[in-house]
């Protein structure tokens, strides 16, 4: 008979490692903190496991990101310039197309409020109703209707920013 850990493991991982790559955008980063995710599960033993790793990975999302804010303010003292996004060269065009896709997605997704993003997010981790109400502290009954104002809101600022660069594009031609 598999542990109930383990099988929470083999249901939920790849559910986390998404969860944590929509938050940090690095898909290394986002494994090697759900392993860590799954560490202090095995640790802590909770009582309601799945909802308990997807707070504890939103938990290491948010240290991870407020990290990496310092690391940047930290490069920037160094170097006495501001710090530069790294240009990664495509291996071709369905992956500069994908690389578009994601951070249109991105750009969306940081137009939504924090409550919104983590609640689209956690329902995309394949969490229940239930589980989401849990993790984000709303009510159950207000799960749903926050999550069908946030996929609107999404799609909203989505369109508002291809507008947008669509208007750019042609001013600029």
């Amino acid at each position: 008979m598999r542990d109930e850990l383990e099988t929470l493991y083999l249901t939920t991982y790849a559910a986390v490692v998404r969860f944590l790559y929509r938050k940090v955008w690095d898909a290394d980063r986002a494994e090697d903190l759900a392993q860590e995710v799954f560490v202090r599960a095995m640790r802590h033993r909770p009582e309601k496991p799945r909802a308990w790793v997807f707070a504890v990975a939103a938990n290491l999302a948010r240290d991870e990101a407020r990290s990496a804010i310092r690391r940047r303010k930290h490069l920037t003292l160094l170097t006495n310039e501001p710090t530069q996004r790294r240009q990664v060269e495509p291996d071709g065009e369905e992956n500069v197309e994908h690389d578009e896709k994601m951070e249109k997605v991105r750009a969306a997704l940081a137009e939504l409020s924090q409550r919104d993003r983590e609640v689209l997010l956690l329902w995309d981790a394949g969490l229940s109703y239930p589980e989401i109400a849990e993790q984000s502290g709303l009510a159950v009954g207000a799960v749903g209707t926050t999550l069908a104002r946030a996929r609107k809101r999404l799609i909203e600022a989505h369109d508002r920013n291809e507008l947008e660069r669509k208007r750019a594009h042609a001013a600029h031609s």
